[in-house]
């Protein structure tokens, strides 16, 4: 009788997870906001994963920040770090797989595709992370979109082009 779930989405599904974790221990402290690569792999999971298994994705690596195993920026965990500045960003992950896997595979999962749902994916992180940085330090949209998405833009845009292209080079590997 064959498992009731594949061996192989679970596999990958799990290195994705150890590769945000990873790109977490990467961070630039430049503010409240660090700069790191658990975004290019969170977009990188949707674009491989796809949407079931990417989401399954950023909610075990969520749910092992909050177990207390340190996989959030900077080495840190808890439930606390959903609840300070970079809680709407780490929240947003999960909307922004979802999305980047259903526009990836809507797209024809083709590298012009892909960079858009990249996009689509840094977006929704933007729409969580913003007003969340917002409501953390009582700041003015201007100055959470100052402090919270700006700085972040040109790096994205880096990060995004090398997740679109690692996942054209990839993704005929991976066998879901």
């Amino acid at each position: 009788m064959p498992p009731a779930y594949p061996l192989r989405p679970m596999v990958n599904t799990a290195l994705f997870v150890a590769l945000i974790s990873v790109g977490a221990f990467i961070a630039i402290p430049i503010g409240p906001v660090p700069i790191v690569l658990q975004n290019m792999f969170v977009l990188l999971a949707g674009l491989i994963l796809g949407p079931a298994w990417g989401l399954a994705c950023v909610g075990i690596y969520l749910l092992t920040g909050l177990a207390g195993l340190p996989v959030f920026a900077g080495g840190t965990s808890g439930i606390g770090k959903l609840f300070g500045p970079t809680g709407g960003y780490l929240l947003g992950y999960l909307p922004a797989v979802l999305v980047t896997g259903v526009l990836s595979r809507a797209l024809g999962k083709r590298l012009g595709g892909d960079i858009l749902a990249a996009v689509a994916g840094s977006m929704v992180v933007y729409a969580a992370g913003v007003p969340w940085l917002k409501i953390a330090f009582s700041l003015s949209w201007g100055k959470a979109v100052a402090a919270g998405m700006v700085p972040f833009l040109l790096g994205d845009a880096v990060k995004i082009a090398a997740a679109a292209v690692i996942a054209g080079k990839i993704r005929p590997l991976v066998k879901l």
